[in-house]
């Protein structure tokens, strides 16, 4: 039992199985809003489902291909995937069974799930081989976020009503965003080894004003999210307050480099759940 156990937890490291926090919440901001307010216990259920396989899915994938500089890299040379402790054929079944329930989740969703299951999984893949040859991984990483509130508009609804798309887009330039902050944690290792990233190649103060950049474009998109689903004020509310957190995770790094890790995982995980929170407040009109 106590392998078991830790078996579990190194998985569980593997995948960082806390940053679900990232995507999760805009999936239900997307279902809320097309269900106009409760959309059934099973949803919610396929809905956690869909978005935790596929992120295992990727994030098993990534961990997989990247060893090979994983375990050069100071930041991630602690990592279960490099020091021993999960060998590549258990990641490799581990992101296998995923991807296959991720498929099998899609099939019970509805038939336009079930059609983009594949590519889905392809764009949340491709991620871990651009940074091999572009900068604009980030950008991919964003994608690969953002097809979230798509993904639960599709669930609920069958179809991609259009609202979703300001909302996705600013998810993708949300996440881009906090990616490159994050970056400049392996700026230099990315130099080193190869690798290509916008702070690698554009330096600190260029991917800062980017990141600000990509971040404003996400209030400006959500705006418009708010304004074509037709919601209220808490809704706008939402929006004031994913501005206001965005500015300080600005402040955080641009103030100390050592803060990037408290920017990236308390900031951004507060954001999204207060984010839904209001959301679901103005559906249900209080």
């Amino acid at each position: 039992m106590k392998r078991l156990a830790k078996r579990l937890r190194d998985f569980n490291e593997l995948v960082m199985f806390q940053h679900t926090v990232f995507s999760l919440p805009f999936i239900f901001i997307a279902m809320v809003v097309s269900a106009n307010g409760w959309f059934g216990f099973k949803l919610l259920v396929l809905g956690g489902l869909a978005a935790i396989s596929a992120r295992n899915t990727a994030m098993g994938f990534n961990r997989y291909v990247d060893r090979a500089y994983d375990k050069y890299n100071p930041r991630t040379a602690g990592r279960p995937s490099v020091d021993g402790r999960l060998d590549g054929g258990s990641i490799a079944i581990f992101t296998a069974v995923n991807a296959i329930a991720f498929i099998a989740v899609a099939y019970f969703i509805n038939d336009l799930a079930f059609y983009l299951s594949l590519p889905i999984l392809a764009v949340l893949m491709s991620y871990s081989y651009f940074k091999r040859f572009s900068s604009m991984a980030h950008i991919v990483l964003g994608i690969s976020l953002g097809l979230a509130p798509i993904a639960g508009a599709i669930a609920v609804n069958g179809y991609i009503p259009l609202w979703s798309i300001p909302l996705s887009l600013g998810v993708m330039f949300w996440v881009a965003g906090f990616d490159l902050l994050y970056s400049l944690q392996d700026m230099e290792f990315d130099k080193t080894n190869g690798l290509h990233s916008i702070p690698s190649k554009y330096g600190s103060a260029a991917t800062l004003k980017i990141s600000a950049v990509f971040h404003i474009l996400s209030v400006l998109l959500w705006s418009l999210f708010v304004v074509q689903a037709q919601l209220g004020i808490f809704a706008y509310a939402a929006v004031v307050f994913s501005a206001l957190m965005l500015g300080y995770e600005h402040y955080l790094v641009r103030r100390d480099f050592t803060q990037i890790d408290r920017a990236f995982f308390t900031v951004n995980g507060y954001l999204g759940f207060v984010f839904i929170g209001l959301i679901i407040l103005d559906k249900v009109g209080l």
